[in-house]
């Protein structure tokens, strides 16, 4: 499989497949938020899209990073959605970076939404799909982060059927910059597992695909062929 890894920025063209990686702390809460019943989530072009979208769907779960805020529901913290009951809930999701890449590549004709908690799941959508190219947005810092650059390429290296000991991509991403704020007070709106439930590897058994919708980018979980003993 030819593996591209690009920050947002760098992205001139729709890729065909594309794999947008934000392990802090974007895409685990996606995958929690599923985990907690949510059939869908909305992927918003900014804070007042995501408001709007509120407005005209009281019922609608919206989540922003940082500390809460006036109409918001919750903060984009896999520690405090744990707790939530979302069962066939809609979830309105606007992140400093995992939103805006899955945005950037909505013209791919397949997006995906990666992190640890669904990595394997994702390699194995990937090898189902037979990608010979794949494009890896590297959300953070610009394609810098280090913690989204080493889900990507742990996740390259399964999707091309290698045998890969995780251990030293999940130390790099525990060493990163984001791990760092997150446990220091840097960021608000943390819980203190939240680091911890970001480097859970392959705790849930879906991957995760993001579609225009009705001109909206939407993400659902897509579960994924057990691997063959």
């Amino acid at each position: 499989m030819d593996a591209r890894f690009l920050g947002i920025s760098e992205l001139v063209e729709a890729p065909s497949v594309a794999v947008v990686v934000d392990v802090m702390r974007a895409f685990t809460v996606a995958a929690w938020a599923f985990a907690q019943g949510a059939e869908k989530i909305v992927l918003a072009e900014s804070l007042d899209e995501a408001l709007a979208l509120k407005a005209r769907h009281p019922d609608w779960v919206a989540l922003k990073d940082g500390p809460p805020a006036p109409g918001f529901d919750a903060v984009n913290s896999p520690g405090l959605l744990r707790s939530l009951d979302l069962g066939g809930r809609t979830v309105v999701q606007k992140t400093t970076a995992g939103t805006v890449g899955a945005l950037a590549v909505k013209e791919a004709s397949l997006v995906l939404c990666a992190a640890f908690v669904v990595a394997e799941a994702t390699a194995r959508l990937l090898r189902t799909r037979d990608a010979d190219g794949v494009t890896f947005v590297v959300t953070g810092e610009d394609g810098r982060a280090d913690e989204d650059l080493a889900c990507a390429q742990y996740i390259a290296r399964r999707a091309a059927g290698e045998g890969t000991d995780p251990a030293d991509f999940l130390r790099r991403a525990g060493e990163s910059r984001a791990a760092f704020e997150l446990t220091s007070g840097v960021r608000r709106g943390v819980h203190a597992d939240d680091v911890e439930l970001c480097l859970d590897l392959d705790r849930f058994p879906f991957a995760m695909v993001a579609a225009l919708e009705d001109s909206l980018m939407v993400l659902r979980p897509c579960a994924t062929p057990s691997p063959t003993p």
